[in-house]
């Protein structure tokens, strides 16, 4: 494997790319889908499943029961089961002290102004079909921020659901779970068919259908960002482990769907190490081979920077859903990050800590959408609206700066009614 140059955009084609794109063929099929789920709710939904997930699907087994805690416990491993407790604890515990405080203040004169928040009346969680902490990772934010109804959509797998899927919904308190998957899934939730009541908003990531289809169901509800397929970049320096990093690499790439995977680094000699070991890595013995050696192959790129700047702004263009710091001195590198879905720093915080246990969602922007939009958080089910109540003092005071912006403006229904109140 080659390294290349941050400075050299040929090299980088495709890795520094601004925001989502889906293909054509993917935009076309998923608004076809979306179409048919507006226009024949359960009917469509149960083709589709057919079609994508479980040719037996029967829309009588759409709406999956969540059994009592220990039933489901009794449906994974020990193990799982008390992994997934404590993800949810160390979720909990990490988004509660996310919750806003209340704005509130009267000035001088008098005059009140607030902020008024209120929780979302209702949310759908996506959880794709190998994401076992998706449903605590999405429902433990909304319980917090006071969503009365969760509900949770999983594909099927041979007429059932993903079993930790079951578990994580009876552990978290969710209200309902579907079993549909995919762009049908989204459009159920965002338009609502027979069986299923349409919810305010979505959050959860996918693959490309699911991201795309939230990002046409944008507006008909509301979405968390086009959180989706994994992508990241490793940032080291010349003390990091090659070991971990090709190891890291490996944990990145044996999820479908990465389509940028990088290590950048100033350290040329960092940069071989990996290389070596990759080069020397029969890729076609490791677990999942047909995913990671793709990916590997295909997606992986070995940048070296000229200089801390340069690495900066390389790293801030990539804008990663995920960024591992495989670095010294992380403090200074962090100060400088301003595009960035979750970062991991060090040697002993693997990205797959983040996937179950750390505590932050890891539903976060993917695509090169960490510009854009942040990670999921109890405020991302609350609605606000500013509250203002002025005295009559500071009516009078403020009549004629709003009659004369008004008239400018060429609104003198605007103007008068400032003057009305101001006594002018």
């Amino acid at each position: 494997m080659n390294v290349v140059a941050a400075s050299d955009p040929s090299a980088l084609s495709g890795l520094l790319h601004a925001g989502w794109s889906a293909p054509r063929n993917v935009v076309e099929e998923v608004a076809t889908i979306l179409d048919g789920v507006r226009a024949r709710g359960d009917a469509a939904v149960e083709g589709y499943a057919r079609r994508f997930d479980d040719p037996a699907f029967d829309r009588k087994r759409l709406r999956v029961a969540i059994p009592m805690l220990e039933s489901a416990r009794s449906l994974i491993s020990p193990a799982v089961a008390a992994a997934l407790e404590l993800a949810k604890e160390r979720v909990t515990r990490f988004h509660e002290r996310q919750r806003l405080p209340d704005v509130a203040y009267v000035e001088a004169d008098g005059t009140r102004y607030a902020v008024e928040r209120r929780a979302l009346p209702s949310a759908a969680v996506y959880a794709a079909r190998n994401d076992s902490a998706a449903v605590i990772m999405g429902a433990v934010p909304a319980r917090l921020a006071g969503v009365r109804r969760i509900t949770v959509f999983a594909p099927p797998v041979a007429g059932a659901v993903n079993p930790a899927a079951l578990f994580a919904c009876a552990l978290c308190g969710v209200d309902e779970l579907y079993a549909v998957g995919g762009a049908q899934a989204i459009g159920a939730a965002a338009f609502g068919t027979e069986s299923i009541a349409r919810v305010e908003k979505i959050v959860g990531r996918g693959g490309k259908w699911v991201i795309e289809a939230k990002r046409q169901v944008f507006g008909a509800c509301g979405i968390d960002a086009l959180t989706g397929a994994d992508e990241a970049l490793i940032v080291a320096d010349d003390g990091a482990s090659s070991e971990y990093v090709v190891g890291e690499l490996l944990a990145l790439a044996e999820r479908p769907g990465v389509t940028r995977l990088a290590v950048l680094s100033e350290s040329r000699s960092l940069l071989e190490a990996v290389a070596q070991l990759l080069d020397t890595l029969d890729l076609h013995t490791v677990e999942r081979q047909e995913i990671v050696s793709k990916t590997i192959l295909e997606e992986c790129r070995l940048i070296e920077a000229r200089g801390r700047e340069e690495l900066l702004d390389t790293l801030n263009r990539f804008a990663p859903a995920y960024l591992c710091l495989h670095v010294r001195d992380a403090p200074s590198y962090l100060d400088r990050i301003n595009a960035a879905g979750a970062v991991f720093v060090g040697d002993m915080t693997p990205l797959a800590g983040g996937e179950y246990l750390a505590g932050p969602s890891h539903a976060v922007p993917t695509a090169g959408t960490a510009r854009f939009a942040s990670s999921l958080s109890p405020a991302d089910f609350t609605r606000t609206f500013s509250v203002v109540e002025n005295t009559v003092e500071r009516m009078a005071g403020d009549a004629a700066a709003l009659v004369a912006v008004a008239e400018f403006d060429g609104l003198p229904h605007h103007a008068n009614s400032a003057r009305m109140r101001g006594g002018g």
